[in-house]
């Protein structure tokens, strides 16, 4: 056996470097769509390179490709919900559920509040169901088809999209993430929640004040004509009711009733496929082979929009855009881009290259300001390098846990520090899986978008004032240190 060597600082860059220049190549040559296949190959050959530095210091190959097996694995249940929220996507089209949110939505929504109410929306919505990724997939979808309804800007949608499903998440007791990181620091689920409001609704306030005053800028010139010609082609090709709701009610219902989201999301896409061939029949029997039987031809539209989406030409080409999509064939690039950035990030951690930057952050953080503030760094730059929230969570929580302990510092300090670093900021970052997953539903690239992701901006920013400022940081009682308690958070 192989006697393994201690990378070196040197080591730990070079697989970084090759990453972060052959990312900014892709973008660089492709634009926005550089996650439809090079990032995927940047990600190889920095996993490669990464890899061949493992090597070197004495691992074997079998034990890198296991830790690479092992990463993927643990995106397995993240890769069911993708395939299936696609499924879920091409129902709800074809069942007239998201033109349906849309016409209403076009009813109800002013232009000049849109912006915020779309993400306060977002917001109470994930907060009851406990998932970022639904929210955007349903409620996100939808608003961004009211977007282009009212004439405003879909980039700047998707920022308030984000914003309110990540601060609505961020608080659910319903979300993994929310489970995760107290899990990993130590401290109580409710109390971490608790802390972090201090932090969360503030910045999520801010977010919404700034959301609002963009709203009243908008140019929305023409809007009513727009709107008439929206609803118009929607009348036109689906039958619009409020019946059309109920899958999204069911849905809701579900992730209420603490359902886990792969079957939650896969009863809902069998819901809208049966909605829509009670409900919109007309529109199918326009889609199918006049020369097939109806039954069997309507059976056969249905079945192809789990796997292949829906498709509709109004004459419209934005329409078309909008209400043509979905189905799992269009989650493939982003499955594929979550599995090259675990097997990447999985390799770091492997041969120890991630835990070298923990220990140089560590020994220039001093005050418990700098602490923090080199959590929420760590956890970014993990989202950067591993390319997954939970990743970003479960990694830094372990590395300054101890360091916590030692300064005195209660854990919910760490465990709200971990989801102000890495469940926040990770749809910021493209081959992320959360950045990916975003881009697939919401078709809008995540550097583009991110400008406008002002809660999730906020959020970290205000986090670290918080430390150098010392506000709400807990101390663990010093008769709690004597004993050792690590972290006494009753």
């Amino acid at each position: 056996m192989r006697q393994q060597k201690q990378a070196s600082y040197l080591d730990a860059f070079i697989p970084i470097v090759v990453l972060v220049s052959l990312l900014g190549a892709a973008v660089y040559l492709y634009g926005d769509n550089s996650s439809s296949g090079p990032n995927q190959i940047a990600l190889l050959f920095a996993t490669f390179t990464a890899a061949l530095i493992g090597l070197k210091n004495g691992f074997t190959w079998k034990t890198l490709e296991e830790a690479m097996i092992k990463g993927i694995t643990i995106s397995l249940g993240a890769i069911l919900i993708l395939l299936m929220v696609g499924a879920l996507i091409g129902t709800w089209l074809l069942s007239g559920t998201v033109p349906t949110l849309i016409y209403y939505g076009l009813q109800i929504i002013h232009p000049s509040w849109f912006y915020a109410a779309g993400c306060l929306i977002c917001g109470i919505v994930a907060m009851s169901i406990g998932s970022s990724w639904t929210t955007a997939a349903t409620i996100g979808v939808a608003l961004l088809g009211v977007a282009n309804g009212l004439g405003l800007d879909p980039v700047v949608t998707a920022g308030a999209v984000i914003s309110g499903a990540y601060f609505g998440d961020k608080l659910s007791p319903l979300s993994e993430t929310t489970n995760l990181a107290p899990a990993v620091a130590g401290s109580d689920l409710f109390e971490h929640i608790q802390h972090m409001l201090w932090t969360t609704v503030p910045s999520f306030v801010i977010a919404l004040i700034i959301f609002i005053f963009m709203g009243f800028n908008a140019d929305v010139s023409n809007e009513s004509s727009k709107i008439d010609e929206i609803a118009s082609i929607l009348q036109s090709n689906f039958n619009i009711s409020i019946v059309n709701l109920v899958p999204l009610v069911i849905l809701l219902g579900l992730a209420i009733k603490k359902m886990p989201a792969f079957p939650a999301i896969s009863i809902g896409a069998v819901v809208g496929a049966i909605w829509a061939l009670l409900f919109q029949g007309d529109l199918i029997a326009s889609q199918v082979n006049p020369d097939e039987g109806a039954l069997v031809s309507h059976f056969k539209l249905v079945w192809a929009t789990f796997f292949d989406g829906f498709s509709l030409e109004t004459g419209n080409a934005k329409m078309d855009d909008l209400l043509s999509g979905g189905g799992m064939s269009s989650m493939l690039t982003t499955t594929w881009l979550v599995m090259t950035a675990l097997m990447f990030g999985a390799i770091m951690e492997k041969t120890g290259l991630l835990e070298l930057f923990v220990k140089s952050i560590l020994k220039v953080a001093k005050s418990t300001g700098s602490l923090i503030a080199s959590t929420v760094a760590t956890c970014f730059g993990t989202n950067l390098v591993a390319a997954d929230q939970y990743i970003a969570i479960v990694v830094p929580g372990r590395m300054f846990k101890e360091e916590y302990t030692k300064r005195g510092l209660r854990s919910v300090n760490l465990s709200r520090t971990l989801e102000d670093g890495g469940t926040i900021t990770s749809p910021l970052i493209p081959w992320n899986t959360c950045g990916a997953y975003m881009q697939s539903v919401l078709l809008i690239n995540p550097l583009d978008y991110a400008v406008y992701a002002f809660f999730n901006l906020i959020n970290p920013f205000l986090a670290i004032v918080y430390a150098y400022l010392g506000i709400k940081i807990l101390k663990i009682k010093p008769k709690a240190m004597q004993q050792g308690a690590a972290a006494p958070d009753a």
